[in-house]
């Protein structure tokens, strides 16, 4: 694609805070940091601006904070005065991204994907403006790579070799387990590598998890275009296990979620995830993470109130401070003084109705097996104090039962 995008602009300003700005949560920064800063200093001398871009496949309805993190890199670059570009997924997802994946991952319909984008542009405003003097752009994926024939399609393969597409973890590992890979799986990296070629792309961001698909098109720009792209990969909001959060792994912090919902999700997370909550997900300045991250490391503080300011500084951003507030008390006063939160979910069953079953219907556990583990781990419990040991437990009388450590449920029992 050519002269697709005007790239001119007179106002890109790069100080040394600007950065110290650009550094806060990267993983690694390829070729290098410093390759990274001589493309901004020259785009400055010669008064245009770099086109970045960070793509999302839209296999679900909503963002998460992982991809915020992504989000708010790129609004740096934008404050910056440069071009950002969301790019929809929009042809990719009908593929599925392999990365960290074993087993084959499910193919979308083009439907499933339409409906999954519909809240996906509104939810990037958090921290994106696709107004004013320069407003982000949202591009899709399907603009292009519908258009290319099979020619287009052998001319691409020709650019990686087998070899090299086998170096990724995934696919070796399935190898060694006998687990099959899909020809289409290879296909992903490849028209991922693409896209930076049709948009012609100066920086590309994203988790580190995406790394082998970034570097892809790295040299799919040198080879095609003989550029020299950036790429910038963001730790990933994971604990000391490597487990990250996300749809996958079924913990992701939802932007549909509610203030109370948020905050309790994020109070869920383990200690080890405190300070890179901070650093990726907070707007706190560097010199009040910093004296964070010195209270984690001397051990001085309680990881439970650090928690509890992360999850308001969290929440703040999407609710605003009041809501935020909201849910501070609930939680200390629901979990702190064992009080039961208000407005929390009623339904009305006969007296005999197996409470897994009932469970179930609201969702409050996922299935039959859910139910039952969490009987056995003692999760589920009345607010009288009674613990539910009984799998085949049937409703008798008026409850108050909770599940987990935040679920409530009030159940009536029907005359």
């Amino acid at each position: 694609m050519k002269n697709l995008f005007s790239n001119k602009s007179k106002n890109i300003v790069l100080e040394e805070k600007n950065k110290e700005e650009l550094l806060r949560g990267v993983q690694e920064f390829l070729p290098s940091k410093d390759f990274l800063f001589k493309q901004l200093s020259e785009s400055k001398e010669q008064g245009k601006r770099l086109r970045i871009y960070t793509g999302i496949d839209p296999t679900g309805p909503t963002l998460h904070l992982g991809h915020m993190i992504v989000l708010k890199k790129m609004k740096q670059f934008q404050e910056l005065g440069h071009e950002v570009i969301l790019l929809m997924g929009d042809f990719t997802a009908m593929i599925g991204d392999p990365t960290d994946k074993m087993a084959v991952r499910k193919v979308l319909t083009e439907k499933e994907i339409k409906n999954n984008l519909k809240l996906y542009k509104k939810q990037a405003q958090f921290f994106l403006n696709f107004s004013g003097k320069n407003p982000a752009k949202v591009l899709y994926n399907s603009s292009w790579l519908k258009k290319m024939n099979l020619k287009d399609v052998l001319n691409v393969t020709s650019l990686m070799t087998v070899d090299q597409m086998m170096k990724r973890d995934m696919f070796s590992k399935r190898m060694d387990e006998n687990k099959p890979i899909y020809m289409h799986e290879f296909m992903y990296p490849l028209l991922q590598g693409y896209d930076s070629v049709a948009m012609n792309i100066d920086v590309e961001i994203g988790g580190n998890d995406q790394m082998f698909n970034m570097m892809v098109g790295r040299d799919f720009q040198k080879k095609l275009k003989n550029k020299e792209k950036s790429c910038i990969t963001m730790k990933l909001l994971a604990d000391t296990s490597g487990k990250k959060m996300g749809k996958t792994e079924g913990n992701m912090v939802s932007l549909l979620d509610s203030n109370i919902d948020m905050f309790g999700k994020i109070m869920s997370w383990t200690d080890d995830m405190i300070l890179n909550g901070f650093e990726l997900c907070t707007n706190i300045n560097d010199d009040e993470f910093e004296s964070i991250k010195r209270l984690i490391q001397s051990g001085e503080s309680n990881p439970r109130d650090l928690k509890i300011k992360l999850a308001y500084e969290v929440v703040k951003i999407y609710h605003g401070e009041e809501k935020a507030e909201l849910a501070r008390q609930n939680f200390i006063n629901t979990f702190s003084k064992g009080e039961i939160p208000e407005n929390i979910q009623e339904i009305g069953v006969p007296a005999g109705t197996p409470l897994g079953l009932i469970l179930q219907n609201e969702k409050l556990v996922a299935s039959a097996g859910e139910f039952k583990r969490l009987v056995k781990e003692g999760a589920i419990n009345t607010t009288e104090g009674e613990e539910i040991q009984d799998f085949n437990y049937v409703i008798s009388k008026p409850i108050v039962v909770k599940v987990g450590k935040r679920r409530y449920l009030d159940i009536k029992v029907l005359m």
